[in-house]
């Protein structure tokens, strides 16, 4: 079915061929991450505009915070076009936090998850951290299965309802 798809040119399916880039961030991304995170989120699960803030406020404290020699934000590319996005930014010390991954609809399935966490993996070491941690959701299986094959592990769960909806935030932790 890809294979036809593409033959047609459906706009949503993106040639295998295709190879996607990560590059740092620009002028525009944060505006575009920013979006997506509200605009996906509110279609695949039924989050409420608090997830837009939310986001909104972690992008804020990271261009104001920044901090090049410890923290980092992958844009995954493809055409010229962002894909998908990943922060590591500094917790403490020694902890480093991954925050807001996401990948477009389709180009999911084209490794760029797993690609934005392991070049995340490789900067804290690079870093020299000796952790990182992270806070995602029950409900997003697709990354949850990123972090594991990664080495992350699951250590803490809580209910809330910050987002709308009744949601199962889980903290996850990789040992460096």
């Amino acid at each position: 079915m890809h294979t036809v798809s593409t033959l047609l040119g459906d706009p949503d399916v993106i040639p295998i061929k295709h190879a996607f880039i990560l590059r740092s961030h620009r002028p525009g991304d944060m505006g575009w991450v920013t979006q997506r995170h509200g605009a996906l989120y509110t279609e695949e699960y039924g989050l409420n505009e608090r997830m837009e803030a939310y986001v909104a406020e972690v992008v804020a404290k990271f261009l104001r915070e920044y901090d090049p020699a410890r923290e980092y934000c992958w844009i995954a590319e493809l055409e010229g076009n962002p894909i998908g996005s990943v922060f590591l930014v500094k917790e403490s010390e020694e902890v480093a936090r991954l925050r807001l991954l996401i990948v477009e609809p389709k180009a999911r399935g084209l490794g760029v998850g797993r690609r934005l966490v392991e070049e995340c993996v490789r900067f804290a070491r690079q870093a020299g951290y000796r952790e990182i941690t992270l806070w995602t959701h029950s409900i997003l299986s697709a990354a949850r299965r990123i972090y594991a094959a990664t080495g992350f592990e699951l250590v803490e769960t809580e209910e809330h309802d910050e987002f709308g909806p009744t949601l199962i935030g889980e903290t996850w932790a990789l040992r460096l």
